[in-house]
């Protein structure tokens, strides 16, 4: 919960006291997005109650001045859902005056919020923060650095054991775990992120993460970070290696640097990409191929290529040359790659790749685009025959039929999922396919779209938190993505229908959640956020971990079968914990409040669209009042 300066510890428990002893019989709360909500855009509260009772109307009153400014009905009870019995939504869209206030239903008050135009100013370089504080090798953070021996070989192509430098890239999540997978999607979105929408990105750190302007965008230098140790981790045209490290690092807390539990001093493993079965615990994993690594390779450099095109000539150009022989590493061996542990068996268990094959094909003919066919003859490497495509039309072609064989991702309207069984979460390729087509083509990507968010919508629009999307691990990630597949739905289509629905999930990140708790650390400052993640910087050294996204909450069936989960102290939530889902701020519970980096970037994109959107329709208003 949210913390508070020890000047005014005192002060704090006197209240508190007062407070839980006045507020030790409430039954019904009333839950809103702590970050507030933008004058045009949709605007939601969700009215809960643990009786079953009813609300007729709600009213919005103006904090400052306490009049009552907008009154309307509650509409439809929507019954009961995880702890309450009853639920309401009150949407008071039609309201759209700046300003702070707060919403009253019944007996039931809301904390104050705001509504305003710069509302998501600032949020996506905010969570910017805890990438860098993701780095290995040089840590910005800790002006300090890890994992300077990195690595050792195993599964080839060199003699196991032999030594390769991929010191570099980001730490997975709380654990200093690196995989390829989540790292070349993270770098995508970081990178889609700045050519999106280059406006809402500020420059206060150099390249290196240190403060001081660099007259580069300080999401390009993030970008930039992730493809360094992308290009590390493919060194040679026909060497990959797919992650660092392994389960292993789970022994215990510690900062990154006092890694030393893999029988090589600080030495770490790094596992080639094989497109053959490794490791998984006592057993092997499901790999089959190259593909769905490989690809993400490419698709990253792909992008990398064309975002440096003006930038840096020459990195660019190595860019393009990785991207490249990423492409034929994809086509060696056709299928998944998933990731290797030795003690349990947890892994990435990734079972598709067309949609990574989708995604890199229309990078490529994005790219081709971008710098022109003449260029891209002159640069082109004579890798193998798979490399004779010279036109964009036969790269948009490959990565329809890919399309076609994964029209939506296959998690969206399910209840269970492996862990990361259908990553990444949202299907990118779709997105940057559908730019670059017309016609049927373009409709059949567009609709594909539409009906993974309508299997989703089947689920949510029976409760009132318009809740589809399941509670697996890293239910905030895939949250975080659905947001993301509603916008450029909208984008892409005109088509608005479902815009409540995406702010919905953009909502629930933000406390509109049966927790009233935002999922992301220190975001916003005022509000209720995770203080205790699980997380050595903070459960070591107190060290905040600005901007990262949890896990998020998780069944309570696979809460309650999980190894090794205790709380280490007294659940502040316990009362909105359910059979039907829970989520703890406790270091103990690594399930729901562990953060990720490969969410973090994703909530980068998704913050950077919400920023620019609402600036877009301040300057359209502006525009027609002048």
């Amino acid at each position: 919960m949210k913390d508070y300066l020890p000047a005014t510890f005192f002060f704090y428990i006197f209240c508190l006291v007062n407070t839980v002893q006045g507020q030790s019989n409430m039954q019904t709360w009333i839950r809103i997005n702590q970050l507030g909500y933008t004058p045009q855009g949709i605007k939601v509260a969700v009215w809960c109650s643990k009786e079953n009772k009813e609300v007729d109307g709600f009213q919005l009153i103006n904090a400052r001045t306490k009049e009552t400014v907008y009154t309307s009905i509650a509409g439809k009870p929507f019954g009961g859902y995880g702890p309450f019995k009853q639920s309401y939504r009150l949407n008071f869209s039609q309201f759209n005056v700046p300003g702070k206030y707060y919403l009253v239903a019944g007996n039931t008050t809301s904390p104050e919020f705001e509504i305003g135009n710069d509302i998501y100013n600032g949020t996506a370089d905010f969570c910017l923060r805890y990438m860098r504080q993701q780095r290995c090798g040089y840590n910005p953070y800790l002006k300090d650095s890890c994992h300077t021996y990195d690595g050792y070989t195993l599964y080839g192509p060199l003699k196991d054991s032999t030594f390769v430098d991929v010191v570099g890239g980001w730490h997975d999540a709380s654990d200093y775990l690196q995989y390829v997978t989540t790292s070349a999607n993270a770098t995508y979105h970081l990178l889609m992120a700045y050519r999106d929408f280059p406006s809402v990105f500020s420059d206060h750190k150099n390249a290196a993460g240190a403060d001081g302007k660099n007259d580069v965008a300080d999401v390009l230098d993030e970008a930039r970070w992730g493809l360094q140790w992308l290009e590390k981790m493919h060194p040679r045209n026909d060497w990959m290696f797919n992650q660092i490290a392994d389960d292993r690092d789970h022994i215990s807390m510690r900062i990154p640097k006092e890694d030393s539990q893999y029988g090589r001093g600080y030495e770490r493993p790094v596992y080639f990409l094989s497109g053959e079965p490794q490791q998984r615990g006592k057993f092997m994993n499901n790999t089959t191929g190259t593909s769905s690594t490989a690809a993400k390779f490419s698709s990253a450099f792909s992008l990398g290529a064309q975002v440096y095109k003006n930038i840096d000539k020459n990195y660019s150009k190595s860019l393009f040359d990785k991207s490249m022989s990423a492409y034929t590493f994809a086509l060696k061996k056709p299928g998944v790659t998933q990731t290797a542990s030795v003690k349990s068996p947890y892994i990435y268990a990734e079972d598709n790749w067309v949609d990574d094959m989708e995604l890199t094909e229309a990078a490529r003919a994005s790219l081709f685009n971008n710098i022109g066919a003449k260029k891209w003859k002159k640069w082109k490497p004579q890798v193998n025959k798979a490399q004779n495509i010279i036109t964009s039309k036969e790269m948009i072609n490959n990565a329809f039929q890919y399309a076609l064989k994964e029209p939506l991702t296959p998690w969206l309207g399910d209840d269970t999922a492996n862990h990361y069984q259908w990553y990444p979460f949202i299907n990118v390729g779709h997105y940057e396919l559908a730019k670059q087509v017309e016609g049927n083509q373009r409709d059949s990507i567009i609709d594909f779209y539409k009906k993974g968010i309508e299997a989703v919508w089947g689920k949510a629009k029976s409760n009132a938190f318009f809740r589809g999307v399941p509670f697996i691990w890293c239910s905030n990630n895939l949250t975080t993505s659905f947001a993301i597949q509603a916008h450029w739905y909208k984008q892409l289509s005109n088509d608005d229908q479902f815009a409540e629905l995406e702010q919905a999930n953009i909502d629930w990140l933000f406390g509109c959640n049966p927790w009233g708790t935002s999922m992301v650390y220190g975001l916003p400052s005022w509000g209720d956020t995770p203080v205790d993640p699980h997380s050595a910087f903070t459960h070591l050294k107190n060290f905040p971990i600005d901007g990262g996204l949890v896990d998020g909450p998780v069944y309570g069936s696979i809460y309650n079968n999980l190894i090794g989960i205790r709380l280490y102290n007294p659940d502040e939530y316990a009362e909105f914990q359910s059979d039907l889902v829970v989520y703890h701020d406790d270091y103990g519970d690594y399930s729901t409040n562990e953060p990720t980096m490969d969410g973090t970037a994703s909530l980068v994109y998704l913050l950077a669209a919400k920023e620019a959107e609402a600036k877009k329709v301040a300057g359209r208003k502006e525009k027609i009042i002048k």
